[in-house]
């Protein structure tokens, strides 16, 4: 899928995770999730969530594991 067909949550996602690319794994997840919980509408939570349940297709690495954690809170 191009990055212009990426579902919002998804294209989201993946630019806060470039973002934070240059730091160690989980450190990039919590501040990635720091920045979903103070940003992003719940909708939009809610299904990034939904899209890693279901196998988080085009979503980048630290983007999933950001949303593992913000599932687990």
């Amino acid at each position: 899928m191009s990055a212009t067909t990426l579902p919002p949550h998804v294209r989201l996602a993946n630019e806060i995770a470039r973002q934070f690319a240059h730091k160690p794994a989980e450190v990039a997840a919590l501040a990635i999730v720091n920045h979903i919980r103070a940003v992003w509408d719940p909708r939009m939570k809610t299904a990034l969530v939904a899209h890693v349940e279901a196998g988080g297709e085009d979503l980048d690495p630290l983007a999933a594991l950001a949303a593992q954690h913000l599932k687990a809170t």
